[in-house]
């Protein structure tokens, strides 16, 4: 089998790179490159078989630089951080991995929605900034600490994700409700249109690929319709949100709370609005991080290559 020279453009745990590096006796010479290093990035593009993505988007420019690119990879589900249409041009194969990573988002999204209600963040940061006056803290903060039981849950989008947890917040003592396309047969949420979803739920979570349909689907005046008081997840793309109309919502205390793992520039800037918000829970696009993700993620982008190598049907492709 012929060697592929194969891109794996994340940093990558010392333990994980083992891992990859072993792959170089079946075939795939893999070279780590750090999203951050666009100077080692573009040194490699030139001898370049497949590029294994994560986040970093993919655009003409990257593209451009590697001739003898075959495969794009992407590492999770979204592609919409690929140039589709150059690959296409170029006769780049896309494919991605449905299925790797939603037990790790389903997990994750539970946390920001437990981290949220209970303000887990913002207890623990005046915990170690003040010590024993981490114990004192405004009694009105009560009124916004809650629980999942009895609580309306919203699902926009039911793909494997929402489909995952909804028995995990129904065991939890949650009605769960979701919003789709169409409704679902053989589930067990309740389909609701979106209006009716955002106006009954406590708990709204997206679930959702970013698209010119589903750009900025929470802007000012969804927003108006979700309940005072209520809270949003967003696990999916940061895109789907109006982040100035998500910013006011929480500013003015329409919205409770919110926990957000994406957002529509990533890395978010050093002055992001979000960060002065403490009824914000945040963390940085890795909802999908976990050990478990990745070694199913490397078993699917492995057999990729070696279909590639024998010409073989590719695996979940997209172009």
């Amino acid at each position: 089998m012929p060697h592929l020279k194969v891109i794996y453009n994340y940093h990558a745990a010392p333990r994980f790179t083992t891992a990859l590096h072993g792959l170089k006796h079946k075939g795939i010479d893999v070279s780590v490159c750090p999203e951050a290093n666009d100077n080692l990035l573009f040194q490699l593009l030139p001898q370049a078989d497949v590029l294994w993505h994560c986040l970093r988007p993919v655009n003409r420019e990257i593209i451009d630089a590697a001739p003898s690119l075959k495969l794009i990879q992407k590492i999770g589900v979204g592609v919409n951080t690929i140039d589709l249409e150059r690959a296409k041009e170029k006769s780049i194969a896309v494919c991605n991995m449905p299925g790797t990573n939603s037990r790790a988002v389903a997990e994750h999204t539970l946390g920001l929605m437990l981290s949220t209600l209970r303000q887990t963040v913002r207890f623990d940061k005046g915990f170690r900034e003040n010590g024993s006056n981490g114990w004192q803290w405004s009694p009105e903060r009560q009124d916004r600490l809650s629980e999942i039981y009895g609580k309306n849950i919203g699902l926009i989008g039911y793909g494997s994700i929402p489909q995952l947890l909804t028995p995990i917040l129904q065991s939890l003592g949650a009605r769960v409700y979701y919003t789709a396309t169409s409704a679902k047969t053989n589930v067990k949420a309740n389909y609701l249109p979106l209006p009716e979803l955002l106006g009954k739920c406590d708990i709204v979570s997206l679930h959702l690929p970013l698209t010119q349909n589903t750009e900025r689907l929470i802007n000012q005046h969804t927003l108006a319709q979700m309940q005072p008081g209520s809270v949003l997840i967003n696990t999916a793309r940061g895109g789907l949100i109006d982040e100035d109309a998500l910013y006011s919502a929480l500013k003015s205390g329409h919205l409770a709370g919110a926990g957000l793992d994406v957002f529509v520039e990533e890395p978010v800037p050093a002055r992001h609005k979000f960060l002065e918000l403490p009824n914000v829970t945040l963390t940085p696009h890795i909802a999908w991080l976990t050990r478990e993700t990745l070694n199913s993620s490397l078993a699917v982008a492995t057999e990729n290559c070696h279909r590639l190598a024998r010409n073989d049907d590719l695996l979940h492709r997209i172009v």
